[in-house]
């Protein structure tokens, strides 16, 4: 019997219900948290071979008019994102346990239980089989991401989350100006492999602005400029946050969106017919460059990996833009390694300053001498993301230069090494200042931080080195990534 994909999204709903219960009780609190993101992992991998089996499994809810339902179907692409989210769960929470008590922050319940509600909207986007249902979950997270945002209850928090709320609610409702317009012209919401068949039939001005509409909805949440404005601010939000946003939930549930518009919505055919992939390239493209140069000018850690974040996500948005099925692999492949290495980063400097209290690239003398398992870990991710071998990294920048070459499209295998350059350029300084200068404040003890901290990101640093060696292994990322292309373009990279 097929496991239901509603099951993976029930369970970590359970769990915050769990979690406000048990908020008396620290140990039970999170021994909830780490059994339902173990369980929600495993729930998500019985869905594994059925999707990798062309047999994806289904379920529908409810329909609210003949037609429209909301409903549930775990193909190889959502497949893919939900391994993803719900296997960066688990270390991200055993990370969270050790931040959270190790800065003894405050409404560590409420934190825990908004976790579980937006992983849960997280699968919930991977598995939805309409844009009803994908928009429905692509709420709920924005929603459910907002008490992590404005955590620290400070006012420059409390703005950060004044301005992710007016960017990506802004960005829902035009999601569903969106939706409208494609029941009316298709007759049909359901995210159909090589785009919804009625969708042709629409003028050539109707089709243009329901992609300039659908481009801004999931834009927002992909940061592609200019409306990425809201994700460097967001970073006042604690570490473990930071990471949910740029590895685990929010931005790639907006790159993953840019995913299905192109392949599931538009189709390739159509999105050449109108020309709207090379509009869509030439924001990604823009959007690569421009957010590394602004990366450089960060002195604040997190700050300049938000920055990388921005431009790597246009990685993804690039590959969908190429219209070729390597370059869509490529972008799959992306989605989640970028995740790996990213993840990793983050983490690192979230152990930086429980440890050491320093944020600033500047303060970062010698910390390779004094951490060194954690500035290891930072090494690997930042070859990993200038495109390196044996980095994971390096796997998903070669389909995507592959797609571009297989497209015919020689600039953007110029940027893909350009921009290979520049992550090396913003990222390589802080290894420089970390294994090469001394320490300039004397720093009590030796060691790294706490086993909860650092078990975690050596974890990722491992997984991304693992994923660069053997690309397949495990969570079949790599067959899920031509398995989606091939549903897309009706053939195989």
């Amino acid at each position: 019997m097929t496991m239901s994909p509603f099951a993976p999204i029930l369970v970590s709903l359970a769990a915050a219900v769990l979690i406000l219960a048990s908020g008396r009780r620290a140990n039970l609190r999170e021994a909830w948290t780490l059994a339902a993101a173990a369980a929600k992992f495993l729930l998500v991998l019985a869905l594994l071979p059925p999707a990798l089996a062309g047999r994806p499994a289904e379920a529908v809810l409810f329909e609210l008019s003949p037609g429209v339902r909301f409903a549930l179907r775990a193909d190889a692409l959502g497949v893919s994102f939900a391994l993803l989210s719900s296997g960066l769960w688990i270390l991200t929470s055993v990370y969270s346990i050790g931040y959270m008590r190790g800065l003894k922050e405050h409404k560590q319940t409420r934190y825990f239980a908004s976790f579980a509600v937006c992983l849960s909207s997280a699968v919930g986007i991977a598995l939805s089989a309409n844009l009803l249902t994908f928009i429905v979950f692509y709420e709920i997270l924005t929603i459910a991401t907002y008490p992590l945002v404005i955590h620290k209850e400070a006012p420059a928090a409390v703005r950060a989350g004044r301005k992710y709320l007016a960017y990506t609610l802004t960005a829902g409702v035009v999601l569903i100006a969106a939706a409208a317009i494609v029941w009316r012209a298709a007759g049909s919401l359901e995210f159909t492999a090589g785009g919804i068949g009625g969708l042709a039939g629409a003028g050539a001005g109707t089709i243009k602005a329901l992609f300039v509409l659908f481009l801004a909805g999931v834009g927002v949440k992909a940061s592609v400029m200019p409306l990425h404005g809201w994700l460097p601010t967001a970073m006042i939000a604690p570490t473990p946050v930071s990471a949910l946003l740029h590895a685990v939930a929010v931005v790639k549930a907006g790159v993953f969106g840019a995913l299905r518009v192109v392949g599931f919505v538009f189709g390739p055919r159509l999105m050449a017919d109108h020309g709207l992939n090379m509009v869509l390239a030439v924001f990604a493209g823009a959007t690569i460059v421009l957010a590394s140069l602004l990366a450089f000018k960060q002195d604040n850690l997190k700050r300049r990996l938000a920055y990388s974040t921005v431009g790597h996500l246009s990685y993804i948005v690039l590959g969908a833009a190429l219209l070729a099925p390597t370059a869509y692999a490529g972008a799959v492949l992306h989605m989640a390694f970028h995740a790996t290495m990213k993840i990793t980063l983050f983490f690192c400097a979230g152990a930086i300053y429980v440890r050491l209290h320093r944020e600033n690239i500047s303060q970062l003398d010698g910390v390779g001498r004094i951490m060194p398992w954690t500035m290891g870990a930072f090494a690997l991710g930042a070859v990993g993301l200038a495109g390196l071998p044996p980095l994971d990294g390096f796997i998903s920048k070669w389909y995507l230069g592959l797609g571009a070459a297989e497209a015919g499209r020689t600039a953007a295998i110029l940027l893909l090494v350009g921009s290979g350059l520049l992550n090396a350029g913003y990222f390589f300084p802080i290894l420089q200042r970390a294994f090469f200068r001394p320490a300039k404040e004397k720093v009590e003890g030796k060691g790294d931080a706490s086993p909860l901290l650092v078990v975690p990101l050596a974890a990722t640093a491992a997984l991304s080195l693992i994923l660069g060696l053997w690309p397949d292994l495990g969570a079949r990322f790599m067959t899920l990534a031509k398995t989606a292309a091939a549903a897309v373009f009706g053939g195989g990279p």
